[in-house]
């Protein structure tokens, strides 16, 4: 059960709401203080990230990288879910849990940042575990339940049940006038695709073994998945169901960090607890997909993204006799980072460029050969945590 209270955050929004009483101040910065890091999240361009600390949330550009502004709100403001809407000034925050937090662990705060506070709220019974916004809706996942909500009035249009979600999956698509939502199903492994524009459901079973993370393109047509032995990932015509393509990270088990589709969905980018970040070369034409069972949905990408034989194993003419893993598709292109730490990976807007963000406040910007492939070159790395080195 949940209980809003909207007011006003932009022009759409209804305006006989009265706001929320939870407004705190924000407070100037202690330079010389590192915060702790509690969670972060690009937004749905992938142009910037957000951090939430023990102390507030920052906002940074990714491209050129600089902090565009950070919100202090002392020792008890601590944030453990930050999301922005694209570049706007409306952001999300969910308190973190904590003796005496400034905002609940089971509400979604509502921040307008140019008035420096809340202008709406959602409340629930349990913990918020993740947030996903579109211009027009507010998505809200509990640990069995997603809740998605009117940007413009905060009216509940939807609930969806599911297999227990700790980590709070679900991903929402970004761009055209109806939404494709993304969460996990009733069943281990399976996947339940909204397309709120057809008001259709769409199952899929992506893998024996639980979800442990996945991907949705901006328009919504491609789906990309990884179970918890974080060996393969398999790409989904989200629209059929269909399965397009299976490319392996590794042999041994690894816990998947991120997924992250090119803008033009020729590219798929995968984050481990391995310590590397992979890209591979996806040779499906989102663009074809346009219709169910379209065969052309496998036809191979345009000559911008050329296939990279290296990649495929050079045994794949034993396919069918040897076991699957030496006829795997390979990654094209690797970065190694510090292994057992989390990073998220997002394709940068310069032409074959990987960003990278850590837990650790780490920032890196790569360079991938997409004909040749091999280690990615790093273009630029700073420690966004650091007082004053990216000020």
């Amino acid at each position: 059960m949940t209980t809003a209270s909207p007011s006003p955050p932009f022009e759409s929004m209804a305006t006989d709401s009265e706001p929320v009483d939870s407004n705190p101040t924000p407070t100037p910065p202690n330079p010389a203080q590192q915060p702790q890091l509690l969670h972060l999240s690009f937004n749905q361009d992938h142009g910037c990230f957000s951090a939430g600390t023990d102390h507030g949330f920052r906002i940074f550009n990714c491209d050129p990288f600089r902090e565009i502004f950070r919100r202090d709100f002392g020792p008890r403001g601590a944030v453990g879910l930050v999301h922005m809407l694209f570049r706007c000034n409306i952001l999300t925050l969910v308190g973190a849990a904590a003796p005496e937090p400034l905002y609940s662990p089971n509400k979604v705060m509502i921040w307008d940042d140019h008035q420096s506070r809340c202008i709406g709220e959602l409340s629930f019974r349990s913990e918020v575990k993740s947030v996903r916004l579109r211009r027009d809706r507010i998505v809200v996942v509990l640990v069995q339940k997603i809740f998605v909500y009117n940007f413009a009035d905060l009216k509940l249009l939807h609930q969806i049940e599911t297999i227990a979600n700790p980590k709070g999956l679900c991903e929402v698509s970004h761009l055209g006038p109806q939404a494709v939502l993304v969460c996990p199903g009733l069943q281990k492994g399976q996947i339940r695709v909204e397309h709120y524009g057809s008001k259709r459901t769409k199952f899929i079973v992506a893998h024996d073994s639980r979800l442990a993370c996945f991907a949705l393109t901006q328009d919504g047509r491609l789906l990309a998945t990884a179970s918890s032995k974080g060996t393969l990932i398999r790409v989904f015509n989200a629209l059929d169901g269909s399965l397009l393509q299976e490319v392996r990270r590794g042999a041994d088990r690894a816990e998947i960090h991120s997924l992250a589709f090119s803008s033009d969905a020729h590219w798929l980018a995968v984050s481990s607890d391995k310590g590397t970040v992979h890209v591979f070369n996806l040779k499906v034409d989102s663009g074809s997909l346009g219709s169910l069972g379209n065969d052309k949905s496998r036809s191979p990408p345009n000559s911008s993204s050329p296939p990279n034989q290296s990649a495929i194993s050079s045994l794949s003419f034993m396919k069918g006799v040897l076991p699957r893993y030496f006829s795997s598709e390979w990654s094209v292109a690797k970065f190694h980072l510090q292994e057992g730490l989390e990073y998220i990976v997002a394709f940068g807007h310069q032409k074959n460029t990987v960003v990278v963000i850590g837990m650790d406040g780490s920032f890196y910007r790569c360079e991938f050969d997409p004909v040749n492939g091999g280690e990615m070159t790093q273009l630029e790395y700073y420690n966004f945590l650091k007082p004053e080195e990216t000020l």
